[in-house]
């Protein structure tokens, strides 16, 4: 874990299986390295969440935050964050399969998907990364 640089950190609940492996896909997409990413849980998100009257104890919020650590431009929530990750992964043309959608019927399967996902994918058991230089690319 280091400490954060410049640029889009993406905050997911670190507890999830399938959030993890969401993380993990990014990160495989992600060739030139620019998204960076912080469990919800961590000291750091919890503070970023705090400064921005986010609530801090709502894990099924994915939050994508474009400046970190400056935080100038407002964070983008849900599928919207999920399509800033995939157009700063490198994957526009993903990002705009999502977002020919309307954001009100992208976030409905969201929060469908975020109500049971714990039980179809379960708790993440922690397991080391597949790369060991993707370690750095988490601000803790």
């Amino acid at each position: 874990m280091t400490t954060p640089q410049a640029g889009p950190v993406l905050l997911y609940d670190g507890e999830c299986g399938l959030c993890n492996r969401v993380v993990r896909r990014l990160l495989a997409l992600d060739r030139e390295g620019k998204l960076r990413f912080a469990p919800l849980q961590s000291p750091s998100a919890q503070a970023y969440l705090r400064a921005h009257g986010l609530p801090t104890e709502d894990f099924s919020t994915l939050v994508f935050v474009p400046d970190w650590p400056v935080n100038v431009a407002p964070p983008q929530l849900r599928t919207d964050g999920v399509i800033a990750a995939l157009r700063a992964a490198g994957r526009p043309g993903l990002a705009g399969l999502l977002a020919v959608f309307p954001r009100g019927v992208r976030d409905a399967g969201y929060k469908l998907v975020a109500r049971l996902r714990y039980r179809i994918f379960g708790p993440w058991r922690a397991c080391p990364l597949p790369r060991p230089e993707w370690s750095a690319r988490f601000v803790e």
